[in-house]
């Protein structure tokens, strides 16, 4: 911080002011009609200043004019002519084209609290413009708006454009206020340490992933100065200190430029600041603010009282059900068909958790009635790819769409039994009675797993077949469940061939479930 009570011509000092305590600076202009320009930048709190001039004492031009500290003792205790007050915390200037020489005073206070600001003082502002200038629309245009983005333009600084001064610019993301200065952004952000590095322009990433940030690449690691120094404490840091919600990042010379992973539905300030990479000195254009957009809504898919719903999950996706019974009930029964992987269910009565499970194949919870209860049923997909499945909802206990399944879904075949025209197989049953029906495809020798396990999905019915794949339709059960298994034999088949075995079984309402295809092979010479 400049301690000094004298103002240097055409430097920018930066200095701290106690609450209350007001605070006096000099400065000297030695011949009548000087170009000045004074600027005064608050940092975190609003400044009150006033610029005043007084004559110089006669003797103090010349060669042997006493020392400056000697002049000022002499009439520190008059007041001056004022030229120009300020109360605010905007970024604020006296600019004087033809001003007398005299002894200028420069009185600053802070009513609010410790604070420290910044002040630039020159007798040749023409030739200086150490500030960025603003384009003649110094707005930050919104151009488009996302649930997690908001894409930001500007236009350049003339500094930049026609100068060809070295201008790079900072973007400022904050959920509280726009900003009038860069000094105010890193008051707040000192706190944290979190001084961050310049991308390397036309490469448009999130100021939220820190791992881009606090260590300087190899390939631009010398070119960057003053405050974009990065602080290698920085990364040691995050994980033990809370973040300042505050983000700043410096892009280089782009006009364009995406904030990504932002929050749904949340308010964001965003401030542009020019700065010249020469001088460190910035200039600020005119803050903007947006909301992000909600989430989208997930439709709530209504169950209707015993009638199968098809639902179809995308990959790690989910889907909202609702069933409200129109009756008052005793029981509400939930039979779900997952056609290819696992699928979870969660069921909720009036917002209270009743079940959570993994389903795959056909699986049926009951659960306790209560009379006007809503329920919510949320599905949540697989992660390996997407998922298909049929629920059904009743309050009518007897009303069983879905088959009973055994635990054991697969065809057995039995490889001793092979002809070079048929094949042996067995499946087990329920002690439900139930109608199977099978069905046989001629595959190719070289048929996969992996097409085999394309045509897993369970819940494709006998009506998606040819009818010359059908063999035949059968009905069993068994009150033993361990005698509940049934063998056929298929005949009429190609000697040498391979063959892809379906069995169905088809409930009393008309739904069918699958069992696990089975590949069979008949002898090539008998």
């Amino acid at each position: 911080f400049h301690d000094s009570s004298v103002i240097p011509d055409g430097a920018e000092i930066s200095s701290y002011l106690f609450r209350d305590t007001p605070k006096r600076y000099f400065f000297v202009v030695e011949e009548d009609n000087t170009p000045l320009a004074v600027t005064v930048t608050p940092c975190d709190a609003p400044l009150e200043w006033k610029l005043s001039v007084q004559e110089l004492p006669e003797e103090a031009s010349g060669e042997g004019s006493e020392p400056l500290e000697q002049q000022k003792q002499q009439i520190t205790n008059e007041e001056g002519t004022e030229l120009f007050s300020y109360k605010g915390n905007d970024v604020e200037y006296f600019v004087s084209s033809s001003s007398p020489s005299g002894l200028y005073q420069l009185d600053l206070l802070s009513t609010e609290k410790d604070t420290h600001f910044k002040v630039y003082a020159t007798t040749t502002p023409e030739s200086d413009q150490p500030y960025p200038e603003l384009p003649y629309d110094p707005r930050i245009d919104v151009t488009s708006l996302g649930r997690t983005t908001v894409t930001l333009a500007w236009k350049p600084s003339p500094t930049a454009s026609l100068l060809k001064q070295p201008i790079q610019y900072c973007i400022v993301i904050n959920k509280e206020h726009n900003f009038k200065s860069l000094c105010a952004v890193e008051a707040k952000l000192s706190s944290d340490d979190a001084f961050m590095m310049a991308p390397k322009p036309g490469l448009d990433f999130s100021p939220f992933d820190f791992a881009h940030f606090g260590f300087p690449s190899d390939n631009n690691s010398g070119k960057e100065r003053g405050f974009l120094k990065s602080s290698s404490k920085f990364g040691r840091q995050t994980s033990s200190k809370p973040r300042v919600d505050l983000h700043k990042v410096c892009i280089g010379n782009k006009n364009i430029f995406t904030v990504s992973d932002l929050k749904p539905d949340t308010q964001y300030y965003f401030d542009m600041f020019a700065v010249n990479t020469n001088t460190n000195m910035s200039t600020a254009y005119i803050g903007t603010f947006a909301r992000t957009k909600e989430e989208a809504k997930q439709k709530t898919v209504e169950l209707k009282d015993g009638k199968v719903t098809d639902v179809f999950i995308k990959r790690k996706g989910a889907k909202f059900l609702r069933f409200a019974p129109v009756s008052s009930h005793q029981k509400v029964t939930f039979s779900v068909h997952s056609c290819l992987d696992a699928v979870q269910i969660q069921v909720r009565r009036d917002g209270k958790l009743l079940l959570s499970q993994n389903v795959e194949g056909v699986r049926q919870f009951q659960l306790r009635g209560k009379a006007k209860a809503k329920y919510l049923i949320r599905l949540k997909g697989s992660k390996k790819g997407a998922s298909m499945l049929k629920i059904l909802a009743t309050t009518r206990p007897n009303k069983q769409s879905f088959p009973s399944l055994p635990e054991d879904t697969r065809i057995k075949a039995f490889d001793k039994l092979r002809t070079c025209s048929s094949v042996t197989v067995a499946w087990l049953g329920t002690q439900e009675r139930n109608k199977f029906c099978i069905y046989k495809k001629e595959v190719d020798d070289n048929y996969s797993e992996e097409q085999k396990k394309r045509e897993q999905n369970q819940c494709l019915g006998p009506d998606t077949r040819k009818k010359s794949d059908k063999v035949l339709c059968k009905y069993f059960h068994s009150q033993n469940i361990q005698k509940a298994v049934t063998t056929e034999t298929i005949g009429g088949l190609q000697p040498g061939k391979s063959y892809l075995l379906d069995v169905y079984v088809i409930g009393h309402g008309g739904h069918s479930v699958k069992y696990q295809s089975k590949l069979v092979k008949t002898r090539k010479f008998c």
